[in-house]
């Protein structure tokens, strides 16, 4: 806590309000005293210890709203400047320091408001830059945790995150023309794509705490943290239930074929086998049963909202793909691409599936755009789909407010046997804020909400090959 009041100071002072070190070491303890837990007492005592004119008191508390709000928590990874950081780590010196420091100094000039302060460690200013920009978000479209992802990026793009990548870039030019050794320059450039990510994750971080103070994540969203990153261990943990699971049903899916494999009774055969026994039936012959294996087509939303639970969407479907006659896989954010050939050419599922979600095929940088993707395929593929074969469209069906284009399931829907539609929130969530899974609902043969490791099993027994043709 100390560290923080230290800092706060100096906001203050940037601000024009005379805050001493003697000062600062009395509101630490007036803050010992009252504790950080109620709020009002803890804002009272730094009023008092810190501010010594009324017309100071107004930037007083503009400051505290910004410095202790969630905002102020969310900005706690931006710790130290960028130069501070690499002298203190040691790894660099003498000239590569000094090259660096020249070329670092001479690029600030030309960044946005949001990447000098980054590069500076300025907190103070971050935290203003996304202050004002949350001010021009409505957060009352925020009903989910899966919408945490576009929300910061509207927060970023809102504080100015547009020009980040322009301004790496013109870092990392300024880098290479000042001279460093090789390892210098990695290392530098290293560390500058660290500080402008540590922005990014704190506009994440900003809508994960606004999400959290509106009581959203406390009901169950699905498949275990589905719409947010999850650690290695847990990550693999879940792949190996899913692909259990899915290789235990494609067993019981197979012996359940081999059951329906005997046709009719073959009469005429039956009596030519048995005429030694005068007729009578003993060995019956029955007519043998071709199985139809049907086509199987997949759309799937790679978007970050869904990133993870698609993933195992389609470690799931690869898995069982040998019940399909033939598979032609398509992943999407705002573009279609097909990763087909991917699918089969890996041999590791897992693998597979990290390389159709890696953002080879499609941009991932844009929002979900559910209508344009199902335009797209409708006029660049639709010869995929046939009489005989599932489209499975996988996504949360939150369009980014863009026109769903609804009108293409309804055409694939009479084109192709049937549309499934995967869908990874729950049905309490839709129709809120952009999701247009309503409207997706009635255009399709079946919408199967999966949550959990059992709502996959359910979907998997709806794929089953139902029909057979006699032999």
């Amino acid at each position: 806590m100390e560290a923080r009041l230290v800092e706060f100071a100096r906001l203050l002072r940037a601000s024009g309000v005379r805050a001493s070190p003697a000062e600062v070491t009395e509101a630490a303890r007036a803050a010992a005293l009252v504790g950080v837990g109620e709020r009002q007492a803890f804002r009272a005592a730094l009023r008092a210890t810190l501010v010594k004119k009324a017309p100071d008191v107004p930037v007083f508390e503009q400051l505290f709203d910004l410095y202790f709000s969630a905002l102020g928590r969310a900005l706690e990874a931006v710790d130290r400047a960028l130069l501070e950081e690499i002298e203190r780590s040691r790894l660099l010196e003498g000239d590569d320091l000094e090259a660096a420091r020249e070329a670092i100094a001479q690029a600030l000039p030309r960044l946005s408001p949001l990447a000098r302060a980054a590069i500076a460690g300025d907190r103070g200013t971050l935290a203003r830059l996304f202050q004002a920009a949350a001010l021009q978000l409505d957060f009352s479209g925020l009903v989910m945790a899966a919408q945490v992802s576009f929300y910061a990026r509207r927060l970023l793009s809102a504080a100015g995150g547009g020009a980040l990548a322009h301004d790496r870039a013109d870092l990392d030019q300024a880098l290479r023309t000042a001279g460093l050794t090789p390892r210098g320059l990695d290392l530098v450039t290293s560390r500058v794509a660290e500080a402008l990510e540590a922005i990014e994750e704190a506009a994440r971080r900003w809508v994960e705490l606004e999400a959290k103070a509106r009581g959203i994540g406390r009901r169950r969203t699905g498949l275990p943290l589905a719409a947010t990153p999850i650690s290695q261990a847990d990550r693999e943990r879940v792949e190996l239930a899913v692909r259990r699971l899915a290789q235990r049903i494609k067993a019981r899916l197979q012996r359940r074929e081999r059951s329906r494999r005997r046709g009719a009774l073959h009469v005429r055969r039956t009596l030519r086998k048995n005429m030694g026994l005068g007729g009578l039936p003993a060995s019956l012959v029955f007519r043998r049963r071709q199985r139809e294996r049907p086509d199987l087509v997949v759309l799937c939303d790679v978007s970050d909202s869904v990133r993870n639970v698609s993933r195992l969407m389609l470690l799931f479907l690869y898995t069982l793909q040998e019940i399909f006659h033939r598979v032609r896989s398509f992943v999407f954010v705002s573009e279609v691409g097909e990763v087909t050939q991917v699918f089969r050419e890996e041999r590791d599922p897992a693998r597979a599936a990290d390389l159709a979600t890696a953002g080879r095929v499609v941009s991932l940088a844009g929002n979900s755009n559910y209508g344009r993707a199902l335009r797209q395929f409708f006029e660049r593929h639709l010869g995929a789909v046939g009489r005989r074969t599932t489209v499975i469209v996988i996504g949360d069906g939150r369009t980014n407010y863009f026109p769903p284009q609804a009108w293409v399931l309804r055409e694939l829907r009479r084109k192709a046997k049937r549309v499934l539609w995967i869908c990874s929130e729950e049905r309490w969530a839709w129709g809120s804020g952009d999701s247009e899974m309503p409207t997706y609902a009635r255009e399709v043969d079946r919408v199967a909400t999966v949550t959990t490791l059992a709502d996959l099993e359910a979907v998997a027994d709806h794929l089953v090959p139902r029909e057979a043709r006699g032999g």
